[in-house]
C-alpha cells in the first residue's frame, strides 16, 4: 500500500444531486443473510458520530467534521431536524446515514456510507433506499439532496442515481490532507 502523506493537496470534483419527488420503489426489504437493525440515535454524542464518520470515511479523505469543536457538533447532532441512523449487524455498525432537514422543504442526505468490511455485501442499496424513504417521511420534505465527490467510493455516484437522485451541478475543489491517505484512493 502506498500512502499519500498529510499535507498533500488533492484536486477533486463534487457532484450535487437532488430528488424532487418520492421514488416509486417500495421501502426496501430487510437485507438477506444475518439479521440487521437500523437504529435511530437520540441526541448522539459527538464521539459516536465521529467514530462512524471515521470508520466509513477514512479511506475517502473525510476530514472536515474534525474541524468543528465538540460544542458545535453536539448542537448540530441534537438539533430536532437532524437524524442519525446506524445499520447494525453482528453486534457492530456496518454503516450509517445522517439526514439534515433544517432547510425548509429540503432534506439533505448529509452523510451516508458503509464501513470497509460491509462494502460489497449488498447492504448499500438497502441502506440508501432506507435513507431516502426516511427523508421523504419527514414532514414538509419537498426535495432531497446529496452530494458526492471523486474522493468517495467509485460506485457512489451511480448508487445515488440508481436510487433516484439526479445530478444538478458539479464543482471543482482542492483540499490539503490533514491525515495520510491510502494512495489507491487518490484520483489521477
Amino acid at each position: 500500500m502506498t500512502v499519500t502523506p498529510a499535507g498533500t493537496e488533492l484536486r477533486y470534483t463534487v457532484t450535487w444531486l437532488e430528488m424532487t419527488e418520492r421514488p416509486a420503489y417500495p421501502y426496501p426489504a430487510a437485507p438477506a443473510g444475518k439479521p440487521a437493525a437500523l437504529l435511530k440515535a437520540e441526541n448522539p454524542p459527538p464521539w459516536f458520530f465521529l467514530c462512524l464518520y471515521d470508520a466509513v470515511g477514512r479511506d475517502y479523505a473525510w476530514e472536515d467534521m474534525h474541524e468543528h469543536d465538540e460544542a458545535s457538533l453536539a448542537a448540530w447532532l441534537s438539533d430536532g431536524q437532524t437524524y442519525l441512523y446506524t445499520l447494525m449487524r453482528d453486534g457492530w455498525p456496518h454503516g450509517f446515514f445522517l439526514l439534515d432537514a433544517r432547510r425548509e422543504g429540503v432534506c439533505d442526505l448529509s452523510y451516508f456510507g458503509l464501513v470497509p468490511q460491509a462494502v460489497g455485501t449488498g447492504l448499500g442499496l438497502f441502506l440508501l433506499e432506507s435513507a431516502v424513504h426516511t427523508g421523504w417521511d419527514l414532514p414538509g420534505t419537498r426535495k432531497m439532496t446529496v452530494n458526492t465527490c471523486t474522493l468517495d467510493h467509485p460506485r457512489a455516484l451511480g448508487l445515488y442515481q440508481r436510487a433516484g437522485f439526479e445530478p444538478v451541478g458539479r464543482s471543482e475543489h482542492t483540499r490539503v490532507l490533514t491525515r495520510p491517505l491510502d494512495s489507491s484512493r487518490v484520483p489521477d
